[in-house]
């Protein structure tokens, strides 16, 4: 059911982008974006296995950096924010 999240209209709104290492097919995208959507605050979780980038939109505030990697890491993956050294 991928191509129905490619389909859907473009989000705005805040954003973060984390960087996953360990992903290998469209199914471990799935998993870690099912993951961060079940963090209070995240609306949509979008995330790309061929280039590593997960781009996570907020429903108001951002969450803090630390549950999203949690998250991440809860699927059996490993996560930094875009912007982390």
């Amino acid at each position: 059911m991928t191509w129905l999240r490619r389909n859907k209209p473009a989000e705005t709104g805040p954003q973060t982008v984390l960087l996953v290492d360990g992903t290998h097919c469209s199914s471990c995208g799935l998993l870690i974006d099912d993951e961060l959507e079940d963090v209070p605050g995240v609306r949509s979780a979008s995330t790309d296995v061929r280039t590593g980038r997960t781009v996570v939109r907020f429903a108001t505030d951002p969450v803090n950096p630390e549950l999203l990697v949690a998250a991440v890491e809860r699927a059996g993956y490993r996560a930094t924010t875009a912007d982390s050294p």
